[in-house]
């Protein structure tokens, strides 16, 4: 179905959004501009609301606010927002009465006139995201970068040629109920994640499969060869399966050899670049860099890869050098909203660093966080709900020998005290293995704060 098209079959019909966060109200603005009778709900008051609601009510926008807000919904569409589960008793309830839930997402797929490469995964779905379309850009191709990464694009799709390429960030809670998949996709690496929305890691398995799993025999799939998940799943592709690979050659894929990175198809092979070309620090960004090459192969010359990965300092919030202060240098790792994120910005420094963590909860075990920070920090700073198990699974791991750990109430102490006991060389990093649901909206707004409190040391 085209865009215009859609839009039209909502003419009469009645619609819910469910959120009037950053994801959704691109999403109401276009349908109230479309003359469309949109019931906005969300569980804040009026008053956390604020001016927004004025504004949409303005518009023609009926407000569904607060502990109720999912009470007896009788729309026609219902749009969810990323984050809700599809089947809570309200959505399953409506569905029953004969609403139709959707996505703001779900009906991109549905609608979008060009082709899509998609990147989902534990870690690293935002950067390879944005090199994938970094270089795309370079190599001329009109891009759209959107999704999980925070740019919603359905409100635009009506700008969108069928030449253009739009690039694409994908949750497991936006592709839950997806029922297409893009031409080129791309799973990172799966480990536990997100269960304290998830009933469990199948089903977190289950939804980032979604990614993949519609495609065609003319898509293709791009998977990380030394994760046992996602290795397993390259054999069930449904499209043509390519693999990358830090530790090991392949037949087929993308690997590393030495310090070069190597792309092979069949009998032929050819050295894309080094790793020594890559700006951004730490092994991570490295296999970020072998999963981009594979979806790109063919898209994109291996020059412009070159000249980029030269250049590119990497994206906001992602082991991002604040400044260096007094020979210290202070960075914002906010995006590590879980361990595995945390092990892999600590394993980007050679030196001992201070580390700051903590932070909300979401279910998963931090067992093997706790070996990783005896091996790499030198003093660390805990605040936040998980800063009891962070501790326990540092002083409970076998090669704990004293590490200091002292307990803040917020950043502005935890940088005081970082301030006050890092020296010249030293290297002060927020990484908090952990959501930041607990203060924050969420990890930007809590990157921002840190920035915030790190630029104000004088």
């Amino acid at each position: 179905m085209k865009f215009e098209e859609y839009l039209a079959s909502l003419q009469n019909k009645t619609v819910a959004v469910i959120g009037i966060g950053v994801s959704n109200r691109p999403l109401i603005e276009l349908l109230l501009s479309r003359g469309v009778a949109v019931t906005a709900c969300d569980k804040k008051d009026r008053a956390a609301l604020g001016a927004i609601g004025d504004e949409l009510e303005a518009r023609g926008a009926r407000l569904r606010l607060g502990p109720d807000y999912l009470k007896d919904l009788t729309e026609d569409v219902i749009f969810r927002t990323p984050g809700m589960r599809p089947d809570l008793p309200e959505l399953t309830a409506a569905v029953k009465r004969g609403s139709v839930l959707t996505s703001e997402m779900e009906v991109f797929f549905e609608v979008c006139p060009c082709p899509k490469i998609a990147v989902t995964g534990s870690d690293g779905k935002t950067t390879t995201t944005t090199i994938i379309a970094e270089l795309l850009k370079r190599a001329g191709r009109t891009v759209h970068l959107g999704g999980n990464i925070g740019h919603p694009l359905l409100a635009e799709t009506g700008e969108m040629r069928p030449g253009d390429i739009a690039v694409l960030e994908l949750s497991s809670f936006q592709l839950m109920t997806m029922t297409h998949s893009p031409h080129i996709a791309v799973v990172t690496n799966l480990a536990p994640n997100h269960l304290d929305v998830h009933k469990d890691f199948q089903e977190y398995i289950d939804a980032k499969e979604n990614i993949f799993t519609h495609q065609t025999a003319e898509d293709i799939a791009v998977f990380n060869a030394d994760n046992a998940y996602t290795a397993e799943e390259a054999g069930r592709a449904v499209g043509r399966a390519r693999l990358f690979s830090r530790k090991r050659e392949l037949q087929d894929g993308v690997f590393l050899r030495g310090d070069a990175i190597i792309a092979r198809h069949g009998a032929g092979e050819r050295e894309v670049m080094r790793t020594t070309d890559i700006k951004l620090p730490g092994v991570h960004n490295i296999e970020n860099y072998l999963a981009a090459i594979a979806a790109v192969d063919g898209l994109v010359p291996d020059g412009i890869i070159r000249d980029f990965a030269r250049e590119f300092g990497g994206v906001e919030h992602r082991i991002e050098l604040i400044r260096t202060r007094n020979g210290v240098r202070w960075y914002n790792d906010s995006i590590a909203s879980s361990p595995s994120r945390t092990i892999a910005g600590l394993n980007s420094f050679r030196e001992k660093v201070i580390l700051i963590a903590g932070g909300k909860d979401k279910g998963i075990s931090y067992e093997s966080l706790g070996p990783v920070i005896n091996d790499h920090v030198k003093l660390l700073i805990l605040c936040g709900a998980t800063a009891g198990v962070i501790r326990q699974s540092t002083e409970q791991a076998p090669n704990y020998a004293g590490l200091e750990i002292v307990d803040v109430e917020d950043y502005h102490q935890a940088v005081a005290l970082a301030d006050s006991r890092a020296g010249e060389g030293d290297v002060v990093i927020l990484s908090p293995a952990s959501t930041s649901f607990d203060r924050f909206a969420n990890f930007m707004e809590r990157g921002r704060v840190f920035k915030e409190i790190v630029n104000s040391l004088q």
